[in-house]
């Protein structure tokens, strides 16, 4: 049956390869779930019509087992009554009667292997689909999670890069204020005693040096 090979392929689906290859893992998951409770409900349809015709047939079955009984019954009765040739007509009838219920037993044990088929199927697809929504729950959840990781690193990737940028900048600005404020402070500081003392200090030696150069060299 279509319906079984349908159950038995969604039996068979791996959640876990399904959802890693697709684009929207949450809405493949949830298509999932819905198609095995449609399924499951045709399943349980066809149970029901399997049970019912089962049923049917074992009547049927039942009613001409009765009616080839009847048959030899009056068979019987035509016999004991001198009448062979009615004997024989009830005969044939019973005869027919237990090809008919011969049919019917084996249409019947048929459709008992068919409904037996489709009752395990309806319990694999029940137990099936609760496993699946429970994994799918997991695999939803897991997603999210993933998606929020993803987006609180590329978050945290962003601020990092920005706060070295600004940390940076802030450093350049610090360093070129502080040069600034170093050649202002050079320029106007006015000059101390001491300085104009070792200004002086200076002078002198430089005179000094100049003296002794001219004296070495006019004794030449």
């Amino acid at each position: 049956m279509a319906l079984l090979e349908r159950v038995s392929t969604l039996l068979r689906a791996n959640l876990n390869d399904l959802a890693e290859k697709a684009e929207d893992p949450e809405r493949l998951l949830k298509q999932i779930v819905l198609d095995m409770e449609n399924q499951l409900l045709q399943v349980k349809t066809q149970v029901a019509i399997a049970i019912a015709d089962e049923h049917l047939l074992a009547k049927k079955r039942a009613e001409h087992l009765e009616q080839a009984t009847e048959w030899r019954r009056k068979a019987e009765l035509a016999v004991q009554k001198g009448h062979d040739d009615m004997a024989r007509a009830a005969l044939e009838r019973a005869l027919s009667c237990d090809q008919l219920a011969a049919g019917f037993t084996t249409q019947a044990e048929d459709q008992k292997h068919e409904a037996d088929n489709l009752r395990q199927a309806l319990h694999k697809l029940d137990q099936k689909l609760n496993e699946t929504r429970a994994r799918c729950e997991m695999l939803v959840a897991e997603h999210r999670r993933a998606k929020v990781v993803g987006r609180a690193a590329k978050a945290r990737g962003v601020i990092g890069t920005d706060q070295e940028h600004a940390i940076g900048r802030m450093q350049s600005k610090v360093r070129v204020t502080a040069a600034e404020n170093a050649a202002a402070t050079e320029v106007l500081t006015p000059e101390s005693l001491e300085d104009r003392f070792q200004a002086l200090e200076s002078e002198d030696k430089v005179e000094a040096l100049l003296k002794e150069i001219k004296s070495r060299q006019a004794a030449q």
